[in-house]
């Protein structure tokens, strides 16, 4: 069955979403569960998109429920805000297990410059309290740049 230009909306959409929420996480500190939700929503209609077997959509599955327990520790541990872990979670349905380690990778380099950044405003404007980091800023760059390589681009 031919998908048209479904998988193009479905990565449109995704890349829409992820940029609102980088935007709303820089602005308020916070990723409105809707934009989490959507993205985990999606992903079952890119999978049948993408030409995904029933063992691929199990195997995705599985993946994303081990990053979801893995950045719930981090939470627990207040290393990471709950808005964040939804969204890697959710993102994690999307991206197959290569384009997941490069994605948490380079969010991992984004979001260290970022707090780097952070940290140096906030100590110039001497401010005191923690450093709050608007990871999702990381998370969303980082997902598009995985989004955009050839090892998930399955309509190459």
């Amino acid at each position: 069955m031919g998908w048209g230009i479904v998988p193009f909306a479905l990565a449109g959409g995704l890349t829409v979403t992820l940029v609102s929420a980088g935007i709303e996480d820089a602005r308020r500190r916070e990723i409105a569960n809707w934009k989490s939700g959507l993205i985990a929503l999606a992903a079952p209609v890119w999978w049948f998109a993408a030409g995904y077997g029933w063992s691929d959509m199990a195997w995705q599955s599985g993946l994303a429920l081990g990053v979801f327990v893995a950045f719930a520790a981090a939470f627990h541990f207040g290393w990471m805000g709950g808005g964040d872990v939804k969204l890697i979670a959710a993102l994690s349905l999307w991206l197959p297990g290569q384009a997941l380690m490069l994605m948490l990778m380079l969010m991992s380099v984004i979001g260290g410059v970022l707090t780097l950044v952070m940290m140096i405003d906030h100590w110039r404007h001497r401010k005191s309290g923690a450093v709050e980091t608007p990871y999702g800023v990381a998370i969303a760059m980082a997902s598009m740049i995985a989004l955009s390589e050839p090892i998930f681009n399955h309509f190459a």
